[in-house]
């Protein structure tokens, strides 16, 4: 078996290719099809993104330019509620390099034509919110090659992986961030790397695996400085990567020599030390009571800052003990594996000192009551009130109404994705049935993961924008039971419902953004968050304020 092969099985290929699914839904190829899904995310892009009107669906558009161009002059960040920090860099960054090669002229607030010069304005912010949106689908085009690469490792059968970047790349999340500016989408895609890549080495023992704990915690620390929404995702991955191993998971000769184990361990220790201690200024600032007091955040729990993070803590590592005991992993080893984990989070979080904020740091610190902030009455009550009804209520409520947006007969929305979930539930059942156990509990855990966060998700609202954190775990659900069940590819309704369900998945993923592009009503709702969102920048067709 190939190194790089994971545990996901498929079956050995059978002969009559003509009626084999697979092959028919691939014929382009492993580059031919990455190439002709860029190529296809490229085309939505151009027509539904980058041709619009640049103030059509532009609200964070707007937030994150405003911003980008106010940093450039060599102000603050001020748009902090997600906190969109990355995007925000990153969109600053890039109007700087655009300028640099004459591509972009105003990259700060003072060279903006003023709101009285409307046709100047216009043209402005035409090609900075174009500039930003290019931004975005380039973000997005690498998100899904990273994360077709990622799933050729996890399964045997490229074809599998295939299909499952076409599910991912035509999903609503996709759909939506790759063209305009939000924080989600650089939130949730380093997180759901993560989770591929602790599948990936887990599947078999390796001397190195420690350093993959210690990238995967570095790319959760980077999606939760994006967004805090990303911590839902991150509490559940210690729960859903259990049910992953195999017979060869076990730790190699290395980890179970005594003597060069526990001096590799050691090493790990004393590094993760060192970056916790280097980290700690940061971490200090996040639980200053004084400006968390000022920023209007009130405890979770115990009337107490830093409660649940601690058991956030003692979660993981309590999660790795159990995986280490299932799966055979010697004890060095996962004690190196938990230094590497705190490396790489503390590693991750000098992000937040390229151009520091407080905002931020509290932010990330505290992301619950970071989203309390703007949870609406009755979940802020429920979470600061010490009735537990009122919070299991209010979780019956977001449950009730995932079951039926996952029905999409009780509750249509531009998510594709759900049409998977009426193949992958019964499908799990079948897995079970059949034998294949373990890989019917893996994707009922990652159903489970997306079930939960859409049930929190839901006090949100649950936007389309929020699609992009749990519709990858429902994807990989989807090629876990397909990998395993791959001798389904000869029956003869294979086929049908492989391409009615691409069908949908283009009609309906595309929906929103087609929505948009025929809108035929104005910029004015601009005008209701413009002064507290944009207060230096007016813009012409919103009344002057006093």
């Amino acid at each position: 078996m190939n190194e790089h092969s994971v545990t996901i099985e498929t079956a050995a290929p059978q002969t009559g290719a003509d009626k084999d699914a697979f092959d028919r839904l691939t014929s382009l190829g492993w580059s031919g099809g990455l190439a002709a899904i860029v190529a296809g995310l490229a085309v939505s892009f151009l027509l539904f993104g980058y041709a619009l009107v640049y103030w059509r669906n532009a609200d964070m558009d707007f937030m994150v330019i405003y911003i980008a161009l106010a940093m450039n002059a060599g102000k603050p960040q001020q748009f902090l509620d997600h906190t969109a920090y990355l995007t925000i860099l990153s969109v600053k960054s890039w109007f700087q390099l655009l300028h640099g090669l004459g591509l972009l002229d105003a990259t700060t607030l003072p060279a903006m034509p003023p709101a009285s010069d409307a046709s100047a304005f216009d043209a402005a912010m035409t090609q900075a919110v174009r500039a930003g949106r290019i931004l975005v689908f380039l973000i997005a085009a690498a998100c899904v090659l990273i994360f077709a690469g990622l799933a050729r490792r996890m399964f045997r059968d490229w074809r599998v992986a295939m299909l499952a970047t076409l599910a991912f790349a035509l999903s609503g999340g996709v759909a939506v961030h790759s063209r305009i500016l939000r924080s989600e989408f650089v939130a949730a895609c380093p997180v759901i790397f993560a989770l591929m890549i602790l599948i990936i080495i887990g599947s078999r023992g390796r001397l190195m695996r420690p350093l993959g704990m210690a990238v995967a915690a570095a790319l959760c620390v980077i999606g939760l400085e994006n967004k805090v929404q990303a911590i839902l995702l991150i509490g559940a991955l210690p729960f859903v990567i259990l049910p992953f191993g195999g017979p060869d998971t076990a730790s190699v000769a290395f980890w179970r020599r005594a003597s060069a184990s526990w001096l590799a361990a050691s090493i790990a220790a004393m590094i993760a030390v060192a970056a916790a201690w280097a980290a700690w200024p940061l971490i200090a600032a996040g639980l200053d009571r004084g400006l968390l007091d000022a920023a209007q955040f009130h405890p979770l729990l115990l009337n107490r800052f830093g409660v649940y993070q601690v058991a956030l803590l003692v979660l993981i590592g309590g999660c790795m003990i159990a995986y280490a005991a299932i799966w055979q992993i010697s004890a060095a080893e996962t004690l190196t594996a938990m230094s590497a984990v705190i490396a790489g989070a503390s590693i991750a979080l000098f992000l937040l000192d390229a151009d520091y904020n407080t905002g931020n740091v509290i932010a990330v610190i505290n992301p619950l009551e970071k989203m309390l902030v703007f949870a609406d009455a009755s979940t802020s009550d429920a979470a600061n009130g010490s009735s537990p009804a009122a919070v299991v209520l209010l979780l019956l409520d977001g449950f009730a109404s995932v079951l039926a947006r996952y029905s999409f007969v009780l509750h249509s929305s531009s998510r594709p994705t759900v049409f998977l979930t009426w193949l992958i539930i019964p499908g799990i059942v079948l897995a079970w049935r059949r034998g294949e156990k373990q890989a019917a509990l893996q994707a009922l855990v990652l159903m489970l993961a997306a079930i939960g966060i859409d049930t929190l998700g839901v006090r949100r609202g649950l936007k389309i924008e929020y699609f992009i954190f749990t519709d990858p775990l429902i994807v990989l659900a989807g090629a876990i039971l397909l990998a395993q069940m791959s001798e389904l590819r000869f029956h003869k309704w294979a086929y049908p419902i492989a391409a009615t369900l691409f069908g949908l998945h283009v009609a309906v993923g595309q929906a929103e953004p087609i929505k948009y592009a025929f809108k035929r009503s104005g910029p004015e709702p601009v005008c209701e968050w413009n002064p507290h969102y944009m207060p230096l920048m007016p813009l012409p067709w919103c009344p002057r304020t006093p």
